[in-house]
């Protein structure tokens, strides 16, 4: 890493190639501040896996926000600024006491809050090289991350019920992915990038085929090609089942008034996520959790197994 920052361009160079969607240069601006950002987190949060949280949220409102630098050569103080903006976030969410604040700092929490997922992903041009990026990571990592940072199931207890693993297990693979993906982005900041975003909106529509299908009472059909006919169910009770209990399952919830609203779909190589709310009829409005997630497993594209689970009402 150190070796990729000898003999790099200022950062007024490497900033105007960011914004030109340069994604070597982009890694090399983080690179080299990413020690005193860090130093800023530390400072706010103390050695804890909150700081590299900031940072790693730091990172991605980077990806989304580098077009706002005007001041191409103070581009490490804005990163930091970023950093305690995000900082601030985590002691908001965390302590019962209100932060105190500089004056503004609420302005620039709008302006640079966590960055949505569909912005960073879909929107911007260096997408695809963090997708890349990604999919260096094992999938039990990934798994992690993507639930951490894209999707609303971000709390270590929700994370750790889905995965199936102890909160300290997810803890762990989140500060394994972390150091992993700084040294991902750098060392595939040269490559040809898959096209991330034609894989999502592919599984997308595939998501939105098979919720279709389902409230037809068809959903069986509708998995045939994308589901190997040995795959498993894990549900959100622990219940192991095969395929076939989805039409069933469906059914019921068709039969008692209740719709699957698809929300989200976050797509990788071996795991794909979907994301739904649980509409419920009027006259029964607890009648299912608010929503369900389902994490598929893939095995040479086909899914070999798929976890569902409710994450908790808020």
């Amino acid at each position: 890493m150190i070796g990729l920052l000898v003999g790099a361009p200022p950062d007024s160079e490497l900033v105007s190639a960011a914004q030109a969607g340069d994604a070597g240069a982009l890694g090399l601006v983080l690179a080299r501040h990413r020690a005193g950002m860090y130093a800023v987190a530390l400072a706010l949060l103390g050695h804890s896996s909150d700081a590299e949280d900031a940072v790693q949220e730091a990172a991605l409102i980077a990806l989304r926000r580098i077009g706002d630098v005007r001041d191409r050569d103070a581009v490490g103080p804005w990163l930091r600024m970023v950093v305690r903006n995000a900082c601030r976030a985590q002691l908001r969410r965390t302590s019962a006491v209100p932060v105190a604040e500089p004056a503004g700092a609420a302005v620039m929490d709008r302006t640079y809050g966590p960055p949505d997922p569909a912005e960073v992903l879909d929107r911007h041009a260096l997408g695809d090289w963090v997708w890349s990026a990604m999919e260096d990571l094992s999938p039990g990592l990934w798994l992690v991350t993507m639930l951490r940072y894209f999707t609303d199931v971000t709390s270590y207890e929700d994370m750790a019920a889905l995965c199936g693993t102890p909160v300290g297990t997810v803890r762990s693979r989140l500060n394994q992915a972390r150091t992993k993906l700084s040294d991902a982005l750098l060392r595939s900041a040269d490559r040809v990038h898959d096209d991330a975003t034609a894989r999502t909106a592919l599984h997308r529509r595939l998501a939105e085929e098979v919720m279709a299908a389902a409230h037809r009472g068809d959903i069986t059909a509708a998995m045939s090609d994308g589901w190997s006919p040995h795959a498993d169910v894990t549900w959100p009770t622990g219940k192991i089942t095969d395929i076939d209990y989805l039409g069933p399952a469906f059914g019921r919830d068709l039969s008692d008034g209740v719709r699957h609203d698809l929300r989200n779909v976050v797509a990788g190589r071996e795991v794909v996520i979907w994301e739904a709310a649980l509409l419920n009829p009027p006259e029964d409005p607890f009648h299912c959790p608010p929503g369900v997630v389902w994490v598929h497993f893939l095995d040479r594209g086909r899914v070999s197994r798929v976890r569902l689970y409710h994450p908790r009402r808020r």
